[in-house]
């Protein structure tokens, strides 16, 4: 990934698919206000423009996501002004402190949630009964099992009826032989080998732990969590969410803030299943294929390194830009400040441009007939144009509709919520 792309917002950040959509717009040029209709509010922000007549407007904005925490493009523009790491997750996280942890996560993997647990071979492939203990090697089994002596090139987990667990191997032509059934759940392990995971989508290997976890008690329905090392999990998840090929300092506040989001998601989890997800509801996780040796490097660099805040895990949210102004989270440590970093010349999302048709508005909120006004009712009051909507409202000739800021972003699919209005 090139630096010049931005790291994926989500709800705490996500780079991928960012790269890609802000790689599509250029950053806007003058962001002024217009002219309007009423006076605007030194205390809310709030401003008014009337739209009546106009078919087309423009939105100018700044940032790419929530902003709460660490600003991604920030870090690296901060990285390249010298500051370290620990500079970095300083600036960004005001209040917290380091300290160190270690064990495993449990991470739904998303694309295989079908009640079938697939892998191919693997040296060392064993199958665990999780309520007795019991291990069980499976290549053994699964060797010569064809009609002409064929090795098995599959291996199956399915839940039971009475709560166990079917394990079963494939040999290409014949099917699947029943190999034994375990009491309970059951995962699939290799020793230090990471094991392929054969989905209807393809193949995603993974280190660590496969299981087939029992969703809901006393229901059949089985999910697949790879159950890993926390710091083997982070090889799978900084390369998703920040160019691997940024300065060695914000590959590295990437990794510990990515870390401490994890832990802080083990210490709430989201299910009595697993504690996080792999996809941008989360953390965008590709396991072992989406390892690369650079952030390789920042996760072991930073080692078990996270940040707490009263003695428990910080909620260490992210996103890709902040526009030059972080919002206020809903942690003492998810402060509003100005941000000097965030504007540095490789940053394409730091300000920019879109337009909507006055139609499309129409057709979303039909309830307002034709719009004749648009409405800014209140801003968090940081920054330019007193910041980030918090309450918008359209007017028109069948009523009005009011409605959060977040809720407008995310209805046109816009990189932020600070942004403003400009006619044609």
């Amino acid at each position: 990934m090139s630096p010049v792309n931005p790291p994926r917002p989500s709800r705490h950040a996500r780079l991928l698919a960012g790269l890609l959509v802000s790689g599509l717009a250029a950053s806007a040029g003058s962001l002024g206000l217009l002219a309007t209709a009423g006076p605007a509010s030194a205390a809310t922000g709030k401003h008014t423009w009337d739209v009546s007549g106009t078919t087309t407007l423009r939105l100018p904005g700044r940032g790419y996501g929530h902003g709460h925490g660490m600003s991604q493009y920030g870090a690296e523009g901060a990285a390249r002004e010298g500051l370290d790491v620990d500079d970095i997750l300083a600036f960004y996280y005001p209040g917290t402190t380091q300290t160190q942890v270690g064990g495993r996560l449990r991470v739904l993997i998303s694309d295989d949630t079908d009640n079938r647990l697939v892998v191919l071979p693997v040296a060392r492939l064993a199958v665990r009964d999780l309520s007795t203990g019991e291990r069980t090697p499976l290549l053994a089994l699964g060797a010569g099992l064809g009609s002409r002596g064929q090795d098995a090139d599959r291996y199956r987990l399915r839940p039971l009826a009475d709560g166990g667990t079917e394990v079963a191997a494939h040999v290409t032509g014949e099917g699947w032989s029943v190999l034994l059934r375990t009491a309970g759940d059951a995962q699939l392990g290799a020793a230090d080998h990471p094991i392929t995971l054969v989905t209807d989508d393809g193949q995603a290997t993974y280190r660590g732990k496969l299981r087939s976890a029992t969703v809901t008690a006393g229901e059949r329905t089985r999910d697949t969590v790879n159950v890993v090392k926390v710091d083997d999990y982070l090889r799978g998840v900084v390369p998703r969410e920040i160019p691997a090929s940024w300065s060695a300092a914000a590959v590295q506040a990437q990794a510990v803030a990515a870390r401490t989001y994890a832990v802080y998601e083990r210490e709430h989890p989201r299910s009595s299943a697993y504690d996080l997800c792999d996809t941008t509801s989360c953390q965008v996780y590709g396991g072992y294929d989406a390892e690369v040796a650079a952030s390789d490097t920042a996760v072991a660099e930073t080692a078990g390194t996270i940040l707490t805040y009263d003695g428990a895990a910080a909620f260490t949210q992210f996103a890709s830009s902040n526009g030059g102004w972080s919002s206020a989270g809903s942690a003492p440590y998810l402060v509003a400040e100005k941000d000097p970093y965030d504007g540095w010349s490789g940053n394409p999302v730091h300000t920019w441009e879109t337009t909507v048709s006055v139609a499309s508005l129409e057709a979303r909120w039909p309830a307002v007939g034709d719009l004749e006004k648009v409405v800014v009712l209140d801003r968090d009051g940081h920054g330019r144009w007193k910041g980030r909507v918090l309450s918008i409202r359209l007017v028109g000739s069948g009523g009005s509709v009011t409605m959060s800021g977040d809720t407008f972003r995310s209805a046109l699919g816009l990189r932020s919520t600070w942004f403003t209005v400009r006619l044609g």
